[in-house]
């Protein structure tokens, strides 16, 4: 044979070879198929109508509409701005939005999203069959951003519900809404991460995704390849308003959770702990006597709460809530908030170096956790080693503040203090887990400090307490 001939036959080999391992690699990729079609009747289409004022409802006093002649463009544009109806009346113009939701019962409840109905005076659920009816509003979730529906049917394909708990990161999941309108739109993607924690979402761990999810997609389901509903697709990502690769959806077990209490009471109870925590870093690790970072850090138990009547202290970090290992700060409110109110629950605390078991009756999350801001001066004095000045605190405002000790940062130079994050009006409330209880007191714990130790210091700051981890430096 030939060299050419050798040569043909070895690319005509590779070139087998190759499309022989594409087949292969074609045949890994998950079919979506079936799923779709067994799953997309429960999937439905939420439009609301809301009424929006339009323009100013009447001229400023003492101003009169001008005349305009007939042709004049400028009297159509008054006429929208100002102008009342006949009966005295403002005039109103209807505000639609739309967004996604599926069936959970036959006859006839449907979940969404709470922000999908917020506001609507008039909303329409548009079933696969395209039939549209009027839903009742049976309740909803601003802290979970669920809502709960009723339509008047019965017969109604329903969704299976999964479980979010067995979802693996990496693994494919599907969601099918309704993007900017366009029903039952199917988009696929995989698991990107669990329990995320979002600003100003502190109860819902939710499912991270690179699923493809546009306005018209919230409320939507989140499947997995069996074609259970894993989760509610509620938020996006992004710098444009559209998708750039990071969806979350809520966990089913969350949402569901809420839609029972909404069914049965008409509100959702959430357990309350009473504490303001942080993450403990790998600095702050050290000044407790961790080996590693992990669980809760408090940093102040709240007055009249459940933590303060069980003994959790400031400073403890919460490691274990009722047998659920809490590895940060994030991962401790959706577990409070989703345990039993008045029940006594578990909870281990790292106290001095040491696990310490204290049983908490937590009571159900109050609508309002506020905590009092404060405006703090100071004078500019001498500094000590860590590279601030401090003053005592006037009894007054220690009542103001409800804190029974502490120092105020003055004045701040370069060095260790600066660098841990400590800044001007800081009230200093702990350090090296000793309590401050004055000036005196708190120069005497600085000096005696140990060159080149991290040492956990506690301050607190426009009324929130935070530890901060500061490197001991030598004397001078």
């Amino acid at each position: 044979m030939s060299n050419v001939r050798k040569f043909a036959l070895t690319i005509v080999c590779l070139g087998v070879y190759l499309w022989g391992m594409q087949i292969a690699r074609a045949a890994d990729l998950p079919d979506f198929v079936d799923l779709v079609k067994e799953a997309s009747s429960a999937v439905v289409n939420i439009s609301t109508t809301q009424k929006v004022q339009s323009g100013m409802p009447e001229l400023p006093e003492g101003f009169e509409m001008p005349e305009f002649p007939e042709d004049s463009p400028f009297g159509e544009l008054f006429k929208y701005f100002f102008e009342q109806e006949e009966d005295g009346d403002p005039g109103y113009h209807d505000a639609k939005s739309l967004g996604s939701g599926f069936i959970i019962s036959k006859d006839g409840y449907v979940m969404t999203n709470y922000h999908v109905v917020k506001g609507g005076d008039e909303i329409i659920v548009r079933l696969s069959d395209h039939r549209e009816l009027k839903a009742e509003v049976i309740g909803v979730d601003p802290r979970s951003d669920v809502a709960l529906l009723k339509i008047d049917a019965t017969g109604l394909p329903v969704a299976k519900i999964g479980e979010s708990g067995d979802l693996q990161v990496g693994e494919w999941v599907l969601a099918i809404g309704s993007p900017f309108g366009f029903d039952h739109s199917a988009t696929a993607g995989i698991v990107s991460a669990k329990g995320r924690s979002l600003p100003r979402e502190n109860y819902v761990p939710f499912i991270q995704t690179d699923v493809a999810i546009n306005p018209g997609n919230s409320g939507g389901p989140l499947f997995n390849q069996a074609g259970e509903v894993v989760g509610v697709n509620s938020q996006i990502y992004s710098r444009t308003g559209g998708y750039m690769g990071l969806s979350f959806a809520i966990p089913i077990e969350v949402a569901m959770d809420v839609a029972d209490q909404l069914k049965t009471s008409g509100k959702v109870s959430r357990g309350w702990l009473g504490v303001l925590i942080q993450d403990v870093t790998l600095d702050l690790a050290e000044s407790f006597g961790m080996k590693r970072p992990r669980g809760a850090l408090v940093a102040k138990v709240l007055p009249d709460s459940p933590a303060l009547a069980s003994g959790i202290a400031v400073g403890d970090i919460i490691v274990d809530f009722n047998g659920q290992a809490v590895m940060n700060s994030s991962s401790l409110p959706p577990i409070v908030g989703s345990s039993k109110v008045g029940v006594k629950l578990p909870v281990v605390v790292i106290r001095n170096g040491r696990e310490k078991t204290l049983n908490v009756k937590l009571g159900e999350l109050p609508e309002d956790e506020a905590v009092a801001q404060a405006n703090i001066k100071s004078e500019k004095k001498k500094t000590n080693r860590l590279g601030f000045s401090a003053t005592n605190l006037s009894d007054k405002r220690k009542q103001e503040l409800e804190i029974e000790g502490g120092v105020v940062v003055g004045h701040m130079i370069t060095g260790a203090a600066s660098q841990a994050g400590v800044r001007k009006g800081d009230i200093i409330l702990a350090i090296d887990n000793k309590a401050v209880t004055d000036l005196r007191q708190f120069e005497e714990i600085v000096e005696d400090l140990k060159a080149g130790r991290s040492v956990a210091l506690l301050v607190q700051r426009d009324g929130s307490p935070t530890f901060l981890a500061i490197k001991v430096p030598a004397e001078d």
